[in-house]
């Protein structure tokens, strides 16, 4: 079987990487771009970083900040209308993975109308036309959304996520300014930056995983291993930087293989009770870590040595245990919470939960194939 890989066609990285989006949209002849984001990046003046530059070039543009935290059916139709209304021909995507996702699907229901119910475009979707032309810029180091062929949208009515896979989704150019992240408090610092790690975590132990994405994901799990602490404690610029870097080449990644069961039964805890991605994802890791390590073969040795641990003379079944205890660790060092209760998990929505999960897109690449039953009680362990 032939293995793919899609990356995006450009990005540009650093410290002032968003001073080069004038210099894109004018390049590619773009006159009317919109610009899709939330309230809060508009109202703490971390969207403008990126206005601000198309002000001075005399650049006319539309805002769209109507996107919300895990964005819904309904949020999607109302960008695509808002987008239609300003005639735009190019979107500025800026934000965290909420942002983005929701550009993408705005982006291929403009140019793939008969797909205007959004709920069509779950799992593979046969779209014929790429999206409208996306410009990214992330402002948080963990979902990797300017780099990916993946976008999630809640079903409010049916309390679900649903991940839609696209290649016509995938934004033309990427700009990963660590000025743009700066503004993450350290909680958002932390949940996203686990998010990257689980990311490459799972990316690498997935069963789709082969040569070249292994290369990615165990570098980035050595970068964000590296960087995640001072990111987050110190809140120190270079570390930031080096998050946006880790995270993104994550992405470059799972984006062509796929994820696993950490998502999977994360994607229901943000769709019953709104828990942000990345905190669900952080608090779930270690305990499906350890649930797959008998069928990782010697790749836990791997993690563990990307994050600094000795694994010399250690059996594997040790290190299998050292490496779930190591990413445990950091997760507690960044203040990731300790249980799902904490979050507003209730033991009684439980049974339902885990059949959301079991039906998730990206369980069944788990490198361990895990019944209902058995992830009902990978949550209970967690209350």
């Amino acid at each position: 079987m032939a293995n793919r890989m899609i990356l995006n066609e450009t990005s540009y990285f650093g410290k002032g990487a968003i001073e080069n989006i004038v210099t894109e949209l004018q390049a590619r002849g773009f006159k009317k771009p919109v610009v899709i984001t939330d309230k809060d990046l508009i109202q703490f003046e971390v969207a403008t970083k990126v206005t601000t530059l198309l002000d001075k070039a005399n650049i006319t543009y539309t805002i769209f900040d109507g996107v919300v935290p895990n964005p819904t059916i309904q949020n999607v139709k109302d960008g695509v209308a808002a987008v239609k209304a300003a005639e735009a021909d190019v979107i500025i995507a800026i934000g965290g993975g909420s942002p983005i996702d929701t550009a993408k699907a705005i982006g291929v229901i403009t140019t793939n109308p008969e797909f205007e119910d959004v709920i069509s475009l779950e799992g593979v979707a046969e779209t014929r036309r790429p999206c409208l032309p996306i410009l990214a810029v992330p402002t948080t180091s963990g979902t990797a959304a300017e780099v990916t062929i993946n976008y999630v949208i809640t079903d409010e009515n049916h309390h679900r996520k649903f991940v839609c896979v696209d290649p016509h989704d995938i934004p033309i150019v990427a700009f990963v300014d660590s000025d743009m992240m700066m503004g993450m408090p350290k909680s958002l610092a932390a949940a996203t930056g686990m998010d990257a790690l689980t990311h490459a975590i799972e990316g690498y132990i997935t069963k789709g995983a082969w040569e070249m994405t292994d290369m990615l994901h165990i570098k980035a799990i050595e970068i964000i291993g590296n960087a995640l602490r001072a990111s987050v404690l110190d809140e120190d610029q270079k570390a930031r930087e080096d998050m946006a870097l880790g995270q993104y080449i994550a992405g470059m990644g799972f984006s062509n293989v796929g994820l696993g069961l950490v998502h999977g039964m994360a994607h229901p805890l943000s769709a019953w009770y709104n828990i942000p991605h990345g905190v669900a994802c952080a608090s779930l890791l270690p305990t499906v870590m350890r649930f797959n390590k008998a069928f990782s073969g010697e790749k836990y040795r791997d993690i563990a040595k990307a994050m600094g641990v000795a694994v010399d003379g250690i059996s594997i079944e040790e290190i299998r245990d050292i490496a779930c205890n190591t990413v445990d660790k950091l997760g507690e060092d960044v203040g990731i919470p300790r249980t799902i209760s904490e979050l507003g998990v209730k033991a009684k929505d439980i049974a339902d939960i885990a059949k959301d999960a079991f039906k998730d897109v990206c369980t069944p690449g788990n490198p361990r194939d895990a019944t209902v039953e058995e992830i009902a009680e990978l949550y209970r362990s967690l209350l």
